[in-house]
């Protein structure tokens, strides 16, 4: 026997009657009772009682036990499970979070590294235009994050709004170089005409396209790491049946009611008990498995033309193209534009130079921001896949590891059986998920859970979508977030800075785009306001937002304000601004 057997003999030989098995006091109760901050003591008896009023730990013996501490005994028993699995979880929450906010940076450093490679090649190439073709290639590149990152707006559009932009400056200094400014009235109606002029052929169109393929993967795999934190933030906090509450109260405080309050349970027992509370969570682990497996997957086909990296970083060269496009079919679009807005009013200006394929002291491509040689996407993925594989059979240990880990006896110690302290548990030990309890002793299971049902359908439908089965249509990935659904399908009001519908018509309303780089739950009067650490990157834009906690959920906060803030941040969050223009 080790000496943890010796110790624990000990303390029943002081606190209970070897001769009549009876307990001798309660002081040890109230001790333990109050260490763990159960509930006042004063609910304690001084001296052990009959148990006549209790409903789960019965004894034939006397008791240190109230009606109202077995409630109290109750309540604990679930906040330690309870508290059991948030720290279960907690490494697999921080891998999923931490890479959401690390492929956000990612994504964030390569687009800027686009857009200045973009504004390089203009700047050597055509080093009039690049100046004032800063502003739209900003814009454009801003939507280009944002839609790379899950936005719900239209890269056409994008694309379109972009070049439309470009054509007045193009039309200025290349088709018709060498005259004085164009008037705001007259430039106004080149970029108005550009669409029908197509002046740079297909590439606005083709420019969309390239980027909407290679981004629509990349979306795909953000939000469904925003479902897993979903998963586990949803299984963290499962609700736990009455049948459960009873087996957890018998199985770790019951004993404390007889003076044993360093009696572990026995190991059989613990899963026993531990299973059926937890059979639910046992059915995620098959469609858990294919999630990882299909994160793998899709990680795999990011190559060639849906490689986002590759693509991003070759758009300069499209833009260059198409401009030298427009270049070359100068006197058409000079006949059609002065057909359209007629002969502009212009004096020829003393000095123009519009240096084509030269290069100057000036020309010196911008400052991307500095990236390291490892940190691309691709290699990003690599890793987390890899880390994210250990825990793939994470819900299928689950109630084994608690037991092994935290909450039973060691092997050959005396344990508490659900009646007594013994050397064994001699009942059946079933296995997990539900059909195994129908034939388990300590928990009767009923049916699944109808929330973790929900998240098996959630897992079920993003599976489907990693595997390239089911391919959502571009913009409406918000399907993941709600199960079905061809869009977001959440209420929506004008505080919320939602789009009416309608054909387009309508005045466009001007909302500040933001860059979630972190966030973190501020202990205000309201639960519900999060202070978010931003980046204003410069785009009139609406953007709709999955928010993933990167610090524990609700800290600092306490009580049911936390459980209101932790469910809080479980929701998509829309990050608008709106704003008088």
């Amino acid at each position: 026997m080790g000496m943890r057997g010796v110790l624990f003999y000990a303390f029943l030989a002081v606190f209970i009657d070897p001769c009549r098995g009876t307990l001798m006091n309660c002081e040890e109760v109230r001790k333990v009772f109050q260490m763990k901050e159960i509930g006042p003591v004063k609910s304690i008896p001084e001296t052990p009682r009959t148990g006549s009023d209790l409903q789960v730990c019965l004894s034939k013996n006397l008791t240190c036990c109230t009606k109202k501490m077995e409630e109290r005994y109750q309540v604990a028993a679930r906040r330690d499970i309870q508290n059991l699995l948030q720290m279960s979880s907690s490494s697999l929450k921080f891998l999923i979070s931490r890479n959401v906010a690390a492929f956000q940076e990612t994504v964030d450093s390569l687009v800027h590294q686009a857009e200045n490679h973009t504004h390089a090649v203009l700047l050597q190439t055509y080093r009039d235009l690049a100046s004032p073709a800063a502003a739209p290639i900003g814009e454009f590149f801003t939507d280009v994050a944002l839609f790379v990152l899950g936005s719900e707006l239209s890269l056409e559009e994008a694309s379109h709004r972009f070049f439309n932009a470009l054509f007045p400056l193009v039309y200025e200094r290349l088709v018709e170089p060498g005259l004085s400014r164009l008037s705001l009235p007259y430039a106004e109606c080149v970029r108005a005409a550009c669409r029908d002029l197509a002046p740079y052929g297909g590439a606005p169109s083709r420019l969309a396209a390239h980027i909407s393929r290679a981004s629509l993967p990349g979306r795909v795999f953000l939000q469904a790491l925003h479902l897993g934190v979903e998963v586990i933030n949803t299984t963290d906090h499962i609700q736990l049946s009455r049948e459960c509450r009873r087996g957890l109260l018998r199985m770790s405080y019951c004993p404390h009611c007889q003076g044993l309050t360093a009696s572990k349970p026995c190991m059989g027992y613990c899963l026993n008990v531990v299973r059926g509370c937890l059979a639910s969570l046992a059915e995620v682990d098959a469609h858990w498995r294919e999630f990882v497996r299909s994160l793998e997957m899709l990680s795999t086909r990011m190559h060639g033309a849906q490689d986002l990296e590759q693509v991003l970083l070759g758009v300069h060269e499209l833009v260059r193209d198409a401009v030298a496009h427009a270049q070359m079919n100068a006197p058409r679009l000079s006949a059609q534009v002065h057909r359209v807005c007629g002969h502009p009013s212009r004096q020829p200006e003393q000095v123009s130079s519009v240096q084509h394929g030269g290069a100057s002291q000036d020309s010196l491509p911008l400052k991307g921001m500095v990236r390291d040689a490892e940190d691309t996407l691709s290699n990003r993925r690599k890793e987390f896949i890899s880390s994210l594989r250990l825990h793939r059979a994470f819900y299928g240990g689950l109630a084994d590891q608690l037991c092994v880990s935290e909450l039973a006896s060691g092997d050959g110690l005396a344990c508490w059986n659900g009646a007594d302290v013994g050397k064994s548990y001699t009942l059946r030990v079933v296995g997990n998920g539900i059909k195994a309890q129908a034939e388990n002793p300590e928990v009767k299971v009923k049916e699944a859970d109808p929330v973790i049902s929900q998240v098996i359908d959630k897992l079920k439908h993003v599976n489907q979508l990693l595997q390239g089965k089911s391919i959502p249509k571009l913009g409406t990935l918000d399907q993941i977030e709600t199960g079905s659904g061809d869009g977001y399908s959440g209420e929506c009001d004008d505080e919320d800075g939602c789009w009416g519908s309608g054909n387009g018509a309508a005045k466009r309303r001007r909302i500040v785009t933001i860059l979630l780089l972190g966030g973190r739950v501020v202990n205000k009067h309201t639960m519900g306001l999060v202070h978010l650490d931003l980046r204003i990157i410069g785009r009139i834009r609406r953007v709709t937002w999955p928010f993933v906690p990167l610090l524990p959920l609700g800290a600092g906060c306490r009580g049911e304000k936390r459980k209101r803030a932790e469910h809080f941040l479980m929701l998509p969050l829309k990050l608008s601004t709106s704003f008088t223009p």
